[in-house]
């Protein structure tokens, strides 16, 4: 589960880093740069850049309506991170469906990035990367509603489609009244219409939503799973040792927890996810 530290923190540990400004001419959008460039090498799939498939909207890791508006987001900035210490100049988005990321059905494409959790049956038709950041599963409510992890259980919930909680809310939870949506938007429409009673996804995804909303929705419990989150490549390969090694190196160092406290946290609103509700 992500902790949010104090500000302070987050500056000293920002502070600590060694880091470059990119511009938006560089193909880097606004991202700074943690480490070296070059270090690492890989031939792309398409010559000169670093081609990243992701599913909007996903605002906090990718900040923009199309893929050729992003200029930020812990996401995106870890992919620019990733192309710097490859030497790739540029990095291009494409947008895809969740369901054919984890299912394998995308060509010509180096990694996708869409907060997507390890999951073993997908092991036959992508590879994981090591992982990136460990995730908890929050449930957001609209703010009129009183809700605990029993009634939980009889409420109308909406997840994702393609997402492992969406199986794990059904198997686990076992909660049978459960609609799944394409996409996180549609997803908060149908809890504000009140269609559904609750929707469960990413903490960090419900702590933005939720800082987000005016006071709309409210944040009632989490369920601290401790799921990997990684990035999905094409199924064996070639890219996945030297990708695997920038990320392990990147989560030494800290650059992984700066883009997170540099991107995520503010979205929070000052929410504090280990003040929030475990259920189990």
């Amino acid at each position: 589960m992500r902790r949010v530290r104090h500000t302070g923190l987050a500056f000293a540990l920002l502070a600590g880093l060694a880091f470059h400004q990119a511009h938006a001419a560089e193909g880097y959008g606004q991202c700074r740069l943690f480490g070296h460039g070059a270090t690492h090498h890989v031939t792309p799939a398409v010559p000169g850049q670093l081609t990243v498939l992701i599913n909007l909207p996903a605002v906090g890791e990718f900040n923009g309506d199309t893929p050729t508006t992003i200029r930020s987001g812990r996401e995106f900035c870890l992919a620019v991170n990733i192309a710097y210490r490859l030497g790739l100049d540029r990095v291009v988005l494409r947008n895809a469906s969740f369901d054919s990321l984890v299912a394998g059905r995308n060509r010509d494409y180096d990694l996708a990035l869409a907060l997507v959790s390890v999951r073993h049956r997908e092991h036959e038709v992508v590879t994981f990367s090591a992982p990136y950041a460990f995730d908890s599963y929050g449930i957001a409510t609209r703010a009129t509603t009183r809700m605990d992890e029993n009634t939980l259980r009889a409420a109308r919930v909406g997840t994702q489609l393609g997402t492992n909680v969406t199986s794990w809310a059904r198997d686990s939870l076992k909660i049978r009244r459960l609609s799944a949506f394409d996409d996180t938007g549609t997803m908060f429409t149908a809890l504000a219409a009140g269609n559904v009673d609750a929707v469960i996804t990413s903490l960090s995804v419900i702590l933005g939503q939720a800082g987000a909303a005016q006071g709309r929705f409210r944040v009632v419990g989490q369920f601290p799973e401790g799921t990997p989150i990684a990035a999905v490549l094409p199924l064996h390969s070639p890219e996945a040792p030297v990708i695997d090694r920038i990320i392990n190196d990147m989560r030494t160092e800290g650059t992984l927890r700066a883009l997170e406290m540099t991107y995520l946290a503010p979205l929070w609103k000052g929410a504090d996810p280990a003040t929030i509700p475990v259920w189990h």
